[in-house]
């Protein structure tokens, strides 16, 4: 007998699972939509996914919002590309067809409502490609790659996965100096991996591990203690480890809260003590993250959002980098 060929799926037909898998309103429409629809469906996206997002968006200028909107929308979709759907082939297939998009929407060729909403703040804002290109290498490298060797390795990832948030945000707003992005890219690492800390079991059961492999190794801490769930004392010390490198970098990143306006400070403000109150959340738990989750209570969110709004609305004062 003659044995059976397997076949093995196209690149289309593995994107067309994919699409299968997410929200219906994610694929490519087949009218391309007005300006004024693709913004609203920019803004619609953000506001329901991510309550933070809709915080922080009271404080921007109204000009700014539909830029920070599609922005937003353009990661919010391309994360879930990559998260989503049911299979790395799928995520890469994805990924790849995102990819094209945004070659088209440099090209003026934009079709998706994200992109024709992109395609206005990047004329507005003279936005290059690269951080967009940038967030997609990021997105197909967590289809493949699953440990990182060193906190160096880390960080190279870091500058692909979370960096080009915080320039886009600076080039919508204005800026584009190298000192100001390199205090944002502070900023945006010490973010990701405070994330990265906080979500260390569920990482895990998505076969992922943030914590550098050599700082594990020296700490005498291997992957069976994650798999485990028990936060031994020398996995409690290592994430310690982390936690303080982290802080540290938060506060060089916080220098920036100083150099921009008043209404991306309050933003800036916000998040950076939200990524510290995670380092505090996990530091009271004695960082065991194996055995639960570390949160932040909603009165600690509300208590962090004053101390934000004291920056834009007590007279005198703005928000200075101290995250005390």
């Amino acid at each position: 007998m003659m044995a059976t060929q397997s076949t093995v799926p196209s690149r289309d037909t593995l994107a067309e699972q994919g699409w299968a898998s997410l929200p219906s309103s994610y694929r490519i429409p087949e009218r391309t939509p007005s300006l004024e629809e693709a913004q609203q469906y920019c803004r619609e996206l953000a506001e329901s996914h991510y309550e933070n997002f809709h915080v922080a968006s009271w404080f921007l200028p109204k000009r700014l919002r539909p830029h920070f909107h599609s922005i937003y929308a353009y990661c919010r979709i391309s994360d879930d590309l990559g998260d989503e759907v049911q299979s790395q082939a799928q995520a890469l297939a994805l990924l790849d067809v995102w990819q094209q998009q945004v070659d088209a929407c440099y090209r003026g060729e934009a079709k998706h409502p994200v992109f024709v909403a992109l395609r206005e703040t990047i004329r507005v804002c003279d936005i290059p490609k690269q951080p967009f290109d940038d967030l997609l290498t990021a997105f197909r490298q967590d289809q493949t790659v699953t440990r990182y060797a060193s906190m160096n390795d880390l960080l190279g990832y870091c500058r692909n996965s979370a960096n080009p948030v915080g320039r886009l945000v600076l080039y919508a707003c204005g800026y584009r100096d190298a000192e100001r992005f390199a205090l944002s890219d502070d900023t945006c690492s010490a973010l990701q991996l405070a994330n990265f800390w906080q979500d260390v079991r569920e990482d895990f059961g998505r076969g992922r591990i943030y914590i550098p492999q050599d700082a594990m190794t020296a700490a005498g801490v291997d992957e069976s203690v994650i798999a485990s769930g028990v936060a031994t004392s020398a996995f409690r010390t290592l994430l310690g480890e982390q936690i303080v490198y982290t802080r540290a970098m938060f506060a060089r990143g916080a220098k920036l809260i100083g150099m921009v306006d008043r209404e991306l400070a309050v933003d800036l403000d916000l998040f950076t003590r939200g990524g510290l109150e995670i380092l505090r959340a996990i530091e009271a738990r004695q960082c065991d993250v194996l055995s639960a989750r570390p949160t932040i209570s909603k009165p600690r969110k509300a208590m962090l959002l004053l101390h934000a709004l004291a920056g834009r609305f007590v007279p005198g004062m703005r928000p200075s980098g101290s995250m005390a």
